[in-house]
């Protein structure tokens, strides 16, 4: 297993807690950052806008990416160019489709060519990522997300669709393959081993990276003195 310090892959922080993506942005692993509506209703936000414009003062120098909040592709539009006038290192997540199964892919292709720099989210399938990849083009920088993670729960191994998904994207060296809604720490280094230029990783996994390169026996050990000590704790008996 490689060190981190190793990998190709840029990890990017997915989080949308104010103090823990600013520690996050310290870290020299960690090269961009991720939220999303989801994320920022756990995290109490209510104001969209005001969380936004303030942690951008402060995160300046690695990608940022923020979701559109509209269905309709007329509003997703204003919305995108509202988004992307915030600071030059945002990126607008549009999803590749609404909820009615309407593509984005013209609204892309007209944002790609305005220069907003996109983050083409919630993607599952190679057809959906050929249709992206025919509606961005090859001067504006932009991200295709593949949401690994949820594929994996469905019980399909995502690493064949991943490592053709890398290929496809050969053709827009400015679009870079993001592995999406990661579930555990080895996907860091499954994507790395594909040729995948990004991933996103949640706090809870992040915190686990000093775990990499862990001596297993010893690992081994700290669980059974765990289950010890949690017993000793609850005060079980036979």
């Amino acid at each position: 297993m490689r060190a981190l310090n190793q990998l190709a892959v840029k990890i990017f922080a997915d989080s949308a807690e104010r103090s823990r993506m600013l520690e996050l942005y310290a870290k020299p692993y960690i090269r961009g950052l991720t939220t999303n509506p989801t994320l920022m209703r756990r995290a109490g936000i209510s104001d969209y806008r005001a969380f936004a414009r303030e942690i951008l003062t402060e995160i300046t120098g690695k990608p940022v990416c923020f979701e559109v909040l509209a269905d309709e592709f007329g509003e997703m539009e204003r919305q995108a160019l509202e988004i992307a006038s915030w600071a030059d290192n945002v990126y607008v997540k549009i999803p590749v489709c609404n909820t009615r199964r309407a593509s984005s892919a013209p609204l892309i292709g007209r944002l790609a060519a305005r220069g907003v720099k996109l983050n083409v989210t919630a993607i599952m399938t190679l057809a959906q990522v050929r249709e992206t990849l025919s509606a961005l083009n090859a001067t504006t920088p932009s991200y295709v997300s593949v949401f690994a993670g949820r594929i994996a729960d469905t019980g399909i191994d995502p690493i064949p669709l991943m490592a053709e998904a890398v290929e496809m994207l050969r053709i827009n060296p400015r679009a870079e393959l993001v592995w999406a809604s990661s579930r555990e720490l080895l996907n860091i280094f499954q994507a790395d081993a594909i040729g995948c230029p990004v991933i996103t990783v949640t706090a809870d996994i992040l915190a686990k990276l000093a775990l990499i390169g862990h001596d297993l026996t010893e690992y081994s050990l700290d669980t059974i003195k765990m289950f010890r000590d949690d017993a000793e704790s609850a005060g079980f008996s036979l």
